[in-house]
């Protein structure tokens, strides 16, 4: 931290991996090069090179989908390093074999900043999200896109998904970006009146691919 008490914020670094074309992220501490491996998709090798010059101290998974976790193996072979993940609900434990199972609320440090995990379940019910301290940014893995909620594969879990966007999603101020785990960043304020209007709408017993619009 700099002299005059200004925190530097955590550098987010991305690359686009493996066939799904899943956002595999770094966070880094500026100070201690410390970081953190989000969602190793696939390409091992070119997660090498976006970690290249910091000391890794986890892996954080934000759901246990094969494309967010294709290359696990062979980076927890390699970092030797805890991996953590949210395991799920008795009816959809996560398939992440895990070092520290994370729940919404918990926190962890990297270097100098604390990371904060928040729950969002609906896509599945292991999904979180990461938030760096008190961040604008907020890494959201498959809960939101610009476009859409995350794909469901029940109406059980459509629900889920309207729930997680009224009370967790739409509570976040609007300069909040979402950094999401396919697909380009985007400002949470730009969306929010489309995300209002898709609540409001009765959607019955729909799950499956959605789109604010529809």
């Amino acid at each position: 931290m700099p002299s005059d008490g200004t925190e530097i914020a955590l550098e987010l670094r991305r690359r686009t991996v493996g066939p799904w074309k899943v956002n595999a992220y770094a966070l880094v501490c500026s100070r201690t090069a410390q970081s953190i491996l989000i969602d190793p998709g696939g390409e091992p090798e070119v997660l090498d090179e976006m970690l290249a010059g910091t000391h890794p101290v986890a892996i954080v998974i934000t759901h246990g989908h094969p494309d967010h976790t294709g290359a696990l193996p062979t980076l927890r072979s390699r970092l030797g390093v805890p991996v953590m993940a949210h395991a799920g609900s008795e009816d959809e434990p996560s398939p992440v074999k895990a070092d520290r199972w994370i729940q919404g609320g918990d926190t962890f440090e990297v270097g100098d900043h604390r990371i904060r995990i928040i729950h969002t379940p609906g896509h599945t019910a292991d999904q979180v999200c990461i938030q760096p301290g008190n961040d604008h940014r907020i890494l959201v893995g498959d809960t939101i896109f610009d476009g859409g909620p995350g794909r469901t594969l029940s109406g059980r879990a459509f629900q889920t998904t309207l729930k997680t966007l009224e009370r967790i999603i739409l509570s976040w101020p609007d300069e909040t970006i979402c950094h999401p785990g396919h697909g380009d960043a985007f400002q949470l304020g730009l969306r929010r009146k489309a995300i209002e209007a898709f609540l409001e709408k009765d959607h019955g017993d729909f799950f499956g691919d959605a789109e604010w619009d529809q």
